[in-house]
């Protein structure tokens, strides 16, 4: 799988980064379905409260009403456009998910109430000179988790 990063998405996240500092914070991924086993994010949201220097704890309610307005607004076409999945930040630690992000997300592909069939975890920090680091990890029902390719899309001249 690969999952494209336009550079205004990009962008948004290290600013998000930037001011959240040395806490991590996170969110969910909306994208787009672009072809066989490539996604988009076209949008994200960023919970900055409830993160410390060493955890992310996502609050669901934060995450509806966002999701509500991306089905709104790509006229609720959820065979291209919908949840991807998670993402949260390490800015102190290595880009690879804990035991613990494992489990929360091994749980959330489990769930039938979110009837997904794959669910992504995005983990991203700004490396020592501040440039923007990512790490994508594919998590399906009964499988085994990957890695997958993420990509920087380069913006249009």
């Amino acid at each position: 799988m690969q999952l494209l990063l336009p550079p205004e998405i990009v962008q948004r996240l290290v600013t998000a980064l930037q001011k959240a500092g040395p806490r991590e914070i996170g969110g969910i991924l909306m994208g787009e379905h672009v072809r066989e086993n490539v996604f988009r994010v076209k949008d994200f949201t960023v919970q900055y409260h409830g993160g410390t220097l060493a955890t992310f704890w996502r609050v669901v309610q934060d995450i509806t009403t966002p999701l509500r307005k991306f089905f709104r607004s790509t006229n609720y076409d959820f065979q291209r456009f919908n949840y991807l999945g998670e993402w949260h930040s390490h800015p102190s630690y290595t880009l690879e998910p804990s035991a613990v992000d494992r489990q929360t997300m091994h749980d959330m592909i489990a769930d039938p109430k979110l009837g997904a069939h794959f669910v992504v975890l995005m983990i991203v920090k700004l490396d020592g000179t501040k440039q923007f680091q990512g790490s994508v990890t594919v998590y399906q029902p009964e499988s085994q988790e990957c890695r997958a390719e993420l990509t920087e899309e380069r913006a249009e001249t």
